[in-house]
């Protein structure tokens, strides 16, 4: 498990393969490493990483299975006329010509995330979230079509942000693939998003 920087992509850049990448990172201290799920370049937070090809294989059948278990914390624009919520909204990615992710009730994917605001300030909440399914910018999505797009996520509407886009993996549980011990994993949010 790493505690990946905002602005760090996961995966090689489809653009320009010379930015850095966690692999490209890591790798030279620490060898072969296998990516097992990812996370947005803006998104910081909890990543797992697999040293060997079994152990990658493992993971990979845990999260395709939905035995995962993620938690998220976003700062988003406004307060939440809710305190919980669960969003039960299909997803399409790739839409227009931004390719955002965007509810679409006959084309997209099932995609499940349970909300709950954890702290409300003058002009935005902090709000925890559980996505039961994986889809591209899912979370980011969700809130956007609530009317609560995370802040700084110029993509998806919000207004631009010195902090960048607000949206930390908090934490994340899952069954240690040679142990079978279940194991959470937790890295603290960035104070940069929360207001002063």
């Amino acid at each position: 498990m790493i505690d990946k920087p905002a602005g760090l992509h996961t995966l090689p850049d489809g653009y320009d393969a010379s930015l850095p990448h966690v692999r490209s990172v890591l790798e030279p201290e620490y060898g072969r490493l296998w990516i097992v799920h990812r996370l947005d370049r803006e998104t910081s937070g909890v990543l797992v990483l697999a040293r060997t090809a079994e152990a990658h294989r493992s993971l990979n059948t845990q999260f395709e299975q939905h035995q995962v278990r993620k938690i998220y914390h976003a700062l988003v624009e406004g307060s939440p006329d809710w305190q919980e919520i669960t969003v039960d909204l299909p997803l399409r990615v790739n839409v227009g010509h931004r390719h955002r992710t965007a509810v679409d009730a006959h084309r997209g994917k099932p995609a499940v995330t349970h909300l709950r605001v954890l702290k409300r300030y003058d002009q935005t909440a902090l709000v925890e979230a559980a996505p039961e399914t994986g889809r591209t910018h899912q979370i980011r999505a969700h809130l956007t079509h609530l009317g609560y797009p995370i802040v700084g996520d110029e993509l998806y509407g919000a207004s631009p942000s010195p902090s960048g886009v607000c949206l930390h993996a908090h934490s994340l549980e899952l069954t240690h693939p040679a142990t079978g011990e279940r194991m959470k994993f937790t890295a603290e949010n960035p104070n940069f998003c929360l207001p002063k």
